[in-house]
């Protein structure tokens, strides 16, 4: 494994890597097999470029009383120059390059009230447009309602506020800057706007402006560093200071109930060598309970453990780690309602299909080992060039070990779980991608309607969490 380890580093020498600890999860006793290690380094913390460290103040600061604060917040109505209006009217007018309608804005009406002068009127109708055309940039412009299994609650209206963005805007009157800057910043909605421009077919142009404001949907700053999985794609890209690093191919869940849904979470922890509960509808709907319980031999073999509640008589059943747990080597720990998560699999053979929807909901992926240990040494503190290579080496030796192991991540690694039917492959080529979950036509139908207005941030669909029974 030695050689696999200067493989990995080397395949990525651009990188920086920070050094990590280790440490054995406290999972609950069923969970972890009774050999599971217990590893308690402590992260490096506290140097000179450690900014995760607190700031220690040399003196305690004084009691004082609590004195309410009130936050100023840039009006939605401000005061327009007829200059300053005229140039919004021109950014509406230009606006379709973006993917979105002129018409939503009140062309119309801007233009009247540009001809009646400074006024009133003029500052409703120009701010108004204006807040629009922020919230459609910024948020997109599909109604939540109309965004099926989305879950993702974009910062962006937190960070860059309507009003701030306004008065930045008419300050230096700079009004079309002003909305430019509110673009995604992901080279593929360049691509796809690129592509918008050279298209007529108007079924192809809806498609590729309901996959622009799909990148609308996301935070405009990913993070430094992150995983994406494109669910039509079947795959999964780790990029890394803008630069996409390594991809992987993924199963994903079956169309209907398990369908996968589109999150925004963060990896808080490595689990190599993990165990599996086994869903009740396998322990008790197929019989394994009794089977492990009646056949300790056979279980043994097989890797199970079993056990059943003296009061209740309800059977649990845990697959310990191994080449066959049906987990694979590693998942990746990142909580959340949906019960959702990136894992290996024993069945790599069906990563070679093309139609990859076989789960049932969570996200199978190629390489997982490679990928687990790469995050494990991502996802931490310190970049020596010795801390690196140290990490790296504890990290193939864990997960060689077959033992449940927990690696904490101390740096944050968010996953974007995300539906595009049009984007920018894994070899760079602009195409499109079957629309497995039916998820573009309410999307589509959007565009048609009129905008609405006061959209709400949040979808008011249900969390289903979704047990995986990891049967294909």
């Amino acid at each position: 494994m030695k050689g696999y380890t200067r493989t990995l580093l080397a395949g990525a020498t651009a990188l920086t890597y920070p050094v990590f600890a280790f440490a054995q999860d406290k999972a609950p006793e069923n969970l972890l097999p009774p050999e599971a290690p217990v590893v308690a380094s402590q992260p490096v913390r506290g140097g000179a470029d450690d900014v995760t460290a607190p700031k220690q103040a040399t003196t305690p600061p004084p009691v004082m009383e609590a004195t309410p604060v009130v936050q100023q917040v840039a009006p939605l109505v401000q005061v327009w120059s007829v200059g300053d209006a005229k140039a919004l009217l021109g950014v509406i007018a230009s606006i379709g390059s973006e993917g979105l309608n002129p018409k939503d804005y009140n062309p119309d009406a801007l233009s009247a009230a540009i001809a009646a002068g400074p006024g009133d009127t003029l500052n409703q109708t120009a701010s108004q447009a204006f807040q629009w055309l922020v919230e459609d940039l910024r948020d997109g412009r599909t109604p939540m309602d109309d965004r099926k299994q989305w879950f993702v609650v974009d910062p962006d209206p937190d960070l860059y506020p309507t009003g701030e963005i306004m008065a930045d805007a008419l300050a230096s009157h700079n009004i079309a800057g002003a909305l430019k800057a509110l673009n995604p910043t992901k080279p593929d909605y360049a691509r796809l706007r690129d592509a918008l421009a050279e298209t007529t077919d108007p079924a192809r142009r809806k498609l590729i402006m309901a996959n622009m404001d799909r990148w609308r949907w996301l935070p405009r700053d990913l993070g430094q560093q992150y995983l994406l999985t494109n669910v039509p794609e079947y795959q999964l890209r780790l990029t890394v200071n803008n630069k996409i690093i390594s991809t992987y191919k993924t199963i994903v869940g079956k169309p209907g109930r398990t369908a996968t849904p589109q999150l925004a979470e963060t990896v808080e922890g490595v689990i190599f060598n993990p165990t599996w509960t086994v869903p009740q509808s396998i322990v008790k709907g197929e019989g394994l309970g009794a089977k492990v319980l009646n056949n300790p031999g056979w279980a043994k073999a097989a890797g199970y453990k079993g056990w059943k509640d003296p009061k209740t008589g309800f059977v649990t059943v845990v697959q310990q780690p191994g080449a066959n747990n049906s987990l694979g080597l590693m998942k990746l720990d990142m909580p959340n309602p949906h019960a959702i998560f990136l894992h290996d699999t024993p069945s790599r053979n069906l990563f070679n299909r093309d139609q990859r929807a076989l789960s049932h909901g969570c996200i199978r992926t190629e390489r997982a080992q490679e990928l687990a240990i790469t995050l494990a040494i991502l996802g931490n503190l310190a970049n020596t060039p010795e801390t690196r290579k140290a990490a790296a080496d504890e990290a193939v030796a864990i997960s060689t070990s077959g033992k449940y192991t927990r690696v904490p991540i101390e740096k944050q690694v968010p996953v974007y779980i995300t539906y595009f039917t049009m984007g920018v492959d894994i070899n760079g080529k602009l195409r499109a991608f079957s629309d497995i979950y039916g998820r573009d036509a309410p999307v589509l139908a959007s565009f048609d309607k009129p905008r609405v207005a006061n959209r709400a941030r949040k979808t008011d669909e249900k969390v289903v969490e979704i047990i995986d029974d990891l049967q294909t």
